[in-house]
């Protein structure tokens, strides 16, 4: 049977046809179905995880059940991704480069060039549609971050959720972080919410586990013979750092001795235990990143609790991978599975900047935490309060022995992360390292000839293009096999290399800490590394061998012009600008929203910070108890939210969680029907971060005002939504929890950007509109 055209054709009728069935046999078709013994697939891929931080790679993390796996199959120490997230994770599901489909940023950073804009096509087939098509149950769990932002509402369109990549099922949260204990949940493309019965100690990770096993048990219950491939990628070791005490404090005091010392440790350990060449020397501290001596003792307290908050998270996560891995066992199929557990998808991260922070989106605006503030709830991190992340030093620490961390493609630390693979039988010589040059793309043709199917030349009507990475089945029964990738470029926000044939060369362009501005690409200054013989790039060789040099810079510029890596682009927070990408909503003023509108995406809702708008409801208050939240967008990281409380109408504006401005009415509102609304009027429209004054009225008679200093710049986080008459996930303000749902009759709600209408326009057009009958436009824009 050809498998190269997908779908595969039905089977033809093998019965007879008679004139009635006494005469006619019948001739059962059997469904499509994998080549005999074609083993189940299981890829687990960590996030923000580096090469120094498990303790099987050496590091202080303890990951006992990644340990046990590799002691069954096999350990790699020169595998690579992308340094970053979406790019990594299309990168491996299709086989090829991340700009060849459209990843070449993350989803929230997408920009309309080619190699950037996200529109991963049919052309370019994941393995799990591949998979799907000859015969396998397929299914994800955990972190996606591969559907462009403008597409993860309602709306869709969906081909590029985990559904239309093809997973038959998916449960998890779409964007690139998430808060674990409140996370933004999705079933197939249905938003669910945590369960109403969870406990507070509910855990995604450990959730996310809990409906794997669930998921594989009853595949197998139902297709016993049928191979199934899972993809569980949860958000840790991602900030937020969130976990239980439990598994924190198990490091209490643990890294006192603090990052300079942890990374030396670790390279010690690293050379003990084989991970790396004997002849490894420990790159050295860049100039950027300040020495542990120099903190002072209240830093060393803070930091080093935010270290053993991580390292916790950590181990937690290798738990659940753990019970995932066991479940094979219990249901029989451990030893026709295979296991490809990727530890990491870049570098650790650099995003808490400094000094640490409390609220990662705030860093990611720019704006860094102070130390006394962060002390001051040094017992809270890790739990639901915060969206804590180390300071850069521990991820310096934790990409030992490499230089940089995440986003810095042009250097190890970005782009190295240990690799295990397991499938019994086919492994040989389980305690020889592989050191075969090898990145992401090579999983999916892996994954193929593992199968024993060919990649195919057209899926579902789509001519597909070449798979570009390169099977790693080879150092299966030869452990020292040569190289058989022998060159891969790398870029991320202007950082950039190419490896060929043993030798690299790169540039780090930008420090990923500097979350705005850009940098001279004229000033570069390229460095030239012998990786066969220099395994940590301790010795740059460019002022050597310029000609080499000028060979590779030329080979670079070759491969980005192939696969869609110009223009290179180093802005981080300057592309969170939606204009930059596809919108449903482009251009609207006003909008209309009906009770039950929920869960909308943040940048798929109205475009209202740093500019005049107006927020009005219509409701009916029915008694002096009535209350809740009539319209809300973001939630505890930042956020506003137009609400009822204690009788009185209230606006409030969540700056980070660290400024709270709330308006509210003088009076308690009457009973009866009519609109509210709050008048938002800025100090300098269309100035990022403005204040100005917030009025809010009772038809249009005003019922309070007040000034606000300042608003969210850009974006208040990329995990929560917009939501009419509730607010989901976590609360935008202190003063009621989630999900806060409006008690009296919501009748529509609206939002009003300033087109140049006064108020009292507006309030004359929400009047009449509240007159008259309205056809069912819920989620619609009004014009």
């Amino acid at each position: 049977m050809s498998r190269e055209h997908l779908p595969l054709p039905p089977e033809p009728f093998s019965g007879q046809i008679g004139v009635t069935y006494q005469d006619s046999q019948a001739g059962v078709m059997s469904p499509p179905s994998a080549p005999a013994g074609a083993p189940n697939v299981v890829v687990i891929m960590l996030d923000d995880v580096g090469f120094g931080q498990p303790s099987l790679c050496g590091g202080p993390a303890r990951t006992p059940h990644l340990e046990q796996l590799a002691s069954e199959g096999a350990f790699y120490n020169r595998f690579h991704t992308t340094a970053l997230c979406s790019p990594t994770r299309a990168a491996l599901l299709s086989g090829r480069n991340h700009h060849s489909v459209g990843s070449g940023n993350i989803m929230e950073l997408a920009t309309a060039f080619p190699g950037y804009d996200g529109q991963w096509g049919p052309e370019s087939a994941s393995v799990a549609e591949v998979l799907k098509l000859n015969g396998y149950s397929t299914a994800a769990f955990g972190k996606w971050h591969n559907t462009p932002d403008h597409e993860t509402s309602a709306a869709g369109p969906f081909d590029r959720w985990p559904t239309g990549k093809g997973f038959e099922y998916y449960w998890g949260f779409l964007g690139g972080e998430a808060d674990q204990w409140n996370t933004p949940l999705w079933e197939n493309t249905s938003p669910v919410e945590r369960p109403a019965d969870a406990d507070e100690n509910w855990h995604f990770t450990e959730a996310m586990a809990d409906k794997a096993i669930e998921w594989m048990t009853n595949q197998k219950a139902s297709a016993p013979d049928k191979p199934f491939f899972v993809f569980w990628t949860p958000g840790a070791a991602h900030a937020p750092h969130h976990v239980d005490k439990e598994w924190s404090d198990r490091y209490r005091g643990a890294f006192d001795h603090g990052w300079d010392r942890e990374r030396q440790l670790t390279f010690e350990r690293q050379k003990a235990l084989g991970i790396i060449p004997a002849d490894t020397e420990l790159t050295p501290r860049p100039d950027e990143i300040p020495a542990w001596d120099e903190q002072s003792d209240d830093a060393k307290r803070l930091y080093a609790r935010m270290q053993e908050v991580f390292a916790g998270f950590l181990e937690h996560t290798d738990a659940q991978a753990g019970r995932l891995i066991d479940a094979l066992d219990t249901l029989g199929v451990a030893d026709n599975t295979l296991v490809i557990y990727i530890i990491g998808d870049n570098g650790p991260s650099a995003e808490g900047t400094l000094t640490g922070t409390l609220n990662n989106m705030k860093t990611q605006h720019g704006f860094n935490d102070d130390l006394e503030t962060m002390l001051a709830h040094i017992d809270e991190i890790g739990g639901p309060n915060h969206e804590n992340h180390y300071p850069v030093p521990w991820c310096w620490a934790g990409s030992s022995p490499f230089q940089w961390m995440k986003q810095v493609a042009s250097h190890f630390g970005g782009t190295r992360n240990g690799l295990v693979m397991r499938h019994p039988g086919h492994i040989d010589d389980n305690d020889i390292v592989r050191s075969q040059f090898h990145h992401v793309i090579d999983i999916a043709p892996t994954i193929l000839e593992a199968v024993g199917i060919p990649h195919p030349t057209h899926v579902n009507g789509a001519a597909q293009t070449p798979v570009e990475g390169t099977s790693m089945a080879y150092t299966w029964t030869d452990a020292v096999a040569d190289d058989r990738h022998l060159t891969q470029y790398f870029e991320m926000f202007g950082n950039r290399a190419i490896y060929h044939e043993g030798w690299v060369a790169g540039c780090k362009h930008k420090t990923p800490w500097q979350m705005r501005g850009s940098a001279d690409f004229a000033a570069d200054a390229w460095e030239l590394y012998n990786v066969d013989e220099d395994f940590s790039q301790a010795h740059d060789l460019a002022a050597e061998h310029p000609g080499k040099l000028r060979e590779l810079q030329d080979l670079f510029m070759a491969e980005a012009a192939k696969y869609n890596v110009l223009p290179l682009d180093d802005r981080f927070s300057e592309r969170a600008d939606v204009s930059l990408r596809p919108s449903h909503i482009a251009g609207k003023k006003n909008f209309t929203y009906f009770p039950g509108t929920v869960r909308v995406p943040e940048t798929s809702s109205p475009p209202i910070k740093n500019v005049d708008h107006v927020l009005s409801a219509e409701i009916e208050i029915l008694d002096s108890g009535t209350e809740g939240v009539l319209i809300s967008c973001g939630g505890r990281t930042a956020g506003y939210t137009f609400f009822v409380q204690d009788g009185r109408l209230h606006w409030e504006h969540n700056w980070f969680g660290e400024h709270r401005y709330r308006v509210s009415s003088d009076a308690p509102l009457p009973v009866g029907r009519y609109v509210v609304s709050a008048q938002i009027e800025c100090d300098e429209p269309g100035t990022l971060g403005t204040g100005g004054w917030a009025t809010l009225r009772a038809g249009t008679d005003v019922i309070g005002a007040g000034t606000f200093a300042q608003q969210v710049p850009m974006r208040y986080t990329v995990q929560e939504s917009f939501d009419i008459g509730c607010d989901l996930i976590t609360p935008v303000s202190q003063a009621y929890e989630s999900p806060f749902r409006f008690t009296g009759k919501l009748h529509r709600a609206m939002v009003d950007i300033d087109s140049g209408q006064s108020f009292d326009e507006v309030a004359t057009n929400e009047a009449k509109l509240a007159a008259s009958e309205l056809s069912s436009r819920i989620f619609m824009a009004t014009q």
